[in-house]
């Protein structure tokens, strides 16, 4: 399964957690590691989510929480 990297500017377990929340509602995705202190998530999923449009519904968040979201290069 492929696995898609974002830097997010999480700053607590909280955003970590709202994070998880938002992608998991997502058919296909499967795993989510968040790493707070390295301000990154891992999202494991099937061919089926593109990344693109798991970053629309993390920049949703983005706006809403004042934190960064961009795809990992």
């Amino acid at each position: 399964m492929p696995e898609t990297k974002f830097d997010i500017g999480m700053t607590c377990d909280g955003c970590a957690n709202a994070v998880k929340r938002i992608l998991m509602k997502m058919d296909g995705v499967t795993d989510i590691v968040t790493d707070v202190e390295a301000k990154s998530a891992v999202v494991t999923h099937d061919e089926s989510v593109p990344p693109s449009l798991m970053l629309e519904k993390l920049l949703k968040w983005s706006s809403a929480s004042g934190k960064s979201v961009a795809l990992a290069a």
